[in-house]
Formats: structure tokens, sequence, C-alpha cells
């Protein structure tokens, strides 16, 4: 990756990973994005891991035949099923969501004790609790199935959306997690509901906004990759060129798109990936 303007491939299986391309283009916006999102083969939570991982893999080599030189998995299901098949099948630098939110918990994290949010996949492969463990950090995960649907009605701020979340967070402090001090958003929907967390959580807890750490980690990489501190700030005077990609209807993802990633969402191309 020797262009001076990077090329960056954001996947996920729908919209909830345009919260890691938000976070990328603040703190990125000298570099151009692809984003795919599988729209027609999502929810990937209830597939397994062979199927996540050959339908992951597709789009990686996807976006890499259309230029990105740098591939972001902004679907927690995919990382935390997947990560090292992706990984192994790409010709290009990959990063996850689930690392960088893991090594933000733990750096946030005093009393190391940390309570992470997911869908049912995400939770039952264990990624986060494996990963925390691995920093010597305590973590207990819940599953918040009710928590994508709600969102992407658009009920963020609705008072259904908050007494659940308020259902969900009670049980993750209860008993032996009441001093957990930090809250992994392990889904890239949820920070559509940070405001209202805030107000749920106990109040000495830190939100780890994963899609932001990810972006973190990202700008970490792309150091690495290219020539010293310019490369990543030379060129911001230009807008990034953002292309989407969509396996299902492009009218749905320019409805609910502009919800994730915060502004309006016009060139979208449809995919046909053969099963």
């Amino acid at each position: 990756m020797t262009s001076r303007r990077p090329t960056i491939g954001v996947f996920d299986s729908g919209f909830g990973g345009l919260t890691v391309l938000k976070a990328l283009l603040e703190l990125v916006p000298s570099a151009d994005y692809l984003y795919f999102g599988d729209t027609a083969r999502l929810p990937y939570g209830s597939k397994s891991v062979e199927t996540v991982a050959r339908y992951a893999v597709e789009a990686a080599h996807y976006l890499e035949a259309h230029g990105a030189g740098l591939l972001v998995i902004a679907c927690n299901t995919a990382t935390a099923l997947a990560l090292d098949r992706i990984t192994a099948a790409a010709q290009v630098p990959v990063v996850g969501v689930v690392e960088p939110g893991a090594e933000a918990a733990a750096s946030v994290s005093k009393n190391r004790k940390v309570v992470v949010l997911g869908t049912e996949a995400t939770v039952s492969s264990h990624a986060y609790r494996k990963a925390l463990e691995a920093r010597g950090i305590d973590s207990r995960e819940k599953a918040c199935p009710l928590l994508v649907p709600l969102v992407e009605e658009g009920w963020v701020e609705h008072p259904v959306t908050e007494q659940i979340a308020r259902i969900y967070l009670d049980e993750a402090f209860a008993d032996g997690f009441r001093e957990a001090d930090a809250l992994v958003l392990g889904c890239t929907h949820y920070p559509l509901l940070k405001a209202l967390l805030h107000r749920v959580a106990p109040s000495h807890v830190s939100i780890v906004d994963s899609a932001e750490s990810t972006a973190r980690a990202v700008v970490r990489h792309l150091q690495k990759l290219l020539p010293p501190t310019e490369a990543i700030q030379e060129e911001r005077r230009a807008l990034p060129r953002l292309k989407f990609f969509a396996t299902d209807s492009v009218e749905k993802f320019r409805r609910l798109g502009p919800r994730f990633l915060g502004h309006p969402i016009e060139d979208v191309q449809h995919v046909d990936l053969k099963e």
C-alpha cells in the first residue's frame, strides 16, 4: 500500500458497520472508502462459522479487487467467528473490531471488570471474553437480541428501547459485576444508543465504542504501512471518495444507511455474489 491516499475497504453484514465508517471518516479523512454491506444474507448471527467465513472472504476478495489496500471487518459476528480465515485469505492487512474494543476497555477499566453487550452470535463465540482475559480483565458478556431491530426501526430514543436496555443492563451488572467500570458496545448498531446507554448504565461506568476503537486501530496500521505522518495528514483538503456496495435493495440501503453514517448516501451499487 504505497499510495499516499489509501483506499480502505469496510465490510459488514448490513448497516451497523457504517458506524465504523463514520468514525473512520472523522479520524482518517484523507483516505478513500469502499463499503460492502451483505444485506441480502444478513443476519450472520444465525449462520454457521463455515457460512460466515465463506461470505466474509467473498466480500473481502470483492473489496480487494476494487482497490482496497486495507480491510476493516466492521462486523462483530464476522470478526468473532472468522477473522483468522479472512486474514489468511486476504492479500492486504485486515483489522477487526474485537481486539481494538477489548484493548480500549482494558485501558479504561480500573476495577478490571468489564461488561460486553453484543448479539447472540458474538456472545456465544466468547471472542470478547478471550480478548479481555488475555489482558487480565474479568468480563461478563450479555446478549441483547432486541436492540438491533429497535435501532433499525429508528427507535433510538423510544421509551420501549430505554426500558429494554435497562433490563439488559440490570442483568449484566448484577451480582459480582456491580463494580464493573467499563461497558463495551460489542455490536456496531449500539453506538446509535450511546446517549441512552449513558443514562441507563451505572454512573461510574465508561462506555467503550468499538467503532471508535477500531478507527483508532486503523490509524495505527496506516502509520506503519505508509510513509511518515504526512501520509495521513497530507490530503485533508480533498473529500474522501465513498463507494457503497450492497447485496440487497439499494433503495433500502439509501434509506436506512444515513441513520448510521450521519449523512445521505447516494452512490450505492448492487452486487450479486454467487452462493
